[in-house]
């Protein structure tokens, strides 16, 4: 179940996206809270102002969070204004900000242009993608594989000379149970509707990013 709140901080009213699995779930991420491979019952993925300064991301999500094991990841974009999209069972919300777009293989020394004085202002793109089969430890590296190569297809369709931006995260789940899906790649059954769900959540976003406030 996916739901929406909103709550204020530091004299902004900031969005916060819960997805609750509940139990017989397990997820892979690159989150700050809940990363890895693990079991897990819910995905936050909380906005922070863009001037975001705290050290302690991972107290300040545990703060926000529900009980129990999860995974909870932060962003500058408009989590209101996250997108969605499904491909035969397979589906993908996406919070999609675009204000340093960047390569990923950036000349060694190279200025990082995220950090600004006086804080770093992130503009991420987070993804959460569930999957109602089970995957092995493989399939599921090679689904955030191949859901990061969908992202960044979308972002160079949308305009975006960029693979993505340098504070981005996914987390990809799926059912403990049940006999686990090998693989994970853009050309597997459920790795192709991984690929095509995040490919149309992220393509949106980022033209809904284009457009403005």
């Amino acid at each position: 179940m996916l739901s929406l709140s909103h709550r204020h901080e530091d004299g902004a009213r900031l969005a916060s996206l819960l997805w609750r699995f509940g139990p017989g779930w397990r997820m892979i991420s690159s989150a700050v809270l809940g990363g890895g491979i693990g079991p897990a019952e819910w995905v936050l993925n909380a906005q922070v102002d863009a001037g975001y300064s705290r050290t302690d991301p991972v107290e300040h999500l545990r703060e926000m969070a529900p009980p129990g094991p999860g995974v909870g990841m932060l962003t500058a974009a408009s989590v209101g204004r996250h997108t969605r999209a499904a491909d035969h069972g397979a589906e993908a919300v996406a919070t999609v900000g675009l204000r340093v777009p960047t390569w990923a293989a950036a000349p060694e020394g190279a200025a990082d242009p995220e950090l600004r004085p006086p804080s770093p202002r992130p503009g991420t793109i987070n993804i959460i993608v569930a999957v109602p089969v089970a995957m092995s430890d493989a399939a599921l590296v090679n689904a955030v594989m191949t859901v990061t190569e969908a992202k960044t297809q979308a972002l160079i369709e949308a305009g975006y000379a960029c693979t993505g931006t340098a504070s981005d995260a996914v987390c990809v789940a799926v059912p403990v149970h049940g006999p686990p899906e090998p693989f994970g790649g853009p050309r597997s059954v459920w790795g192709a509707r991984v690929a095509r769900a995040v490919h149309a959540a992220v393509l949106d976003g980022a033209r809904a990013w284009a457009r403005g406030p």
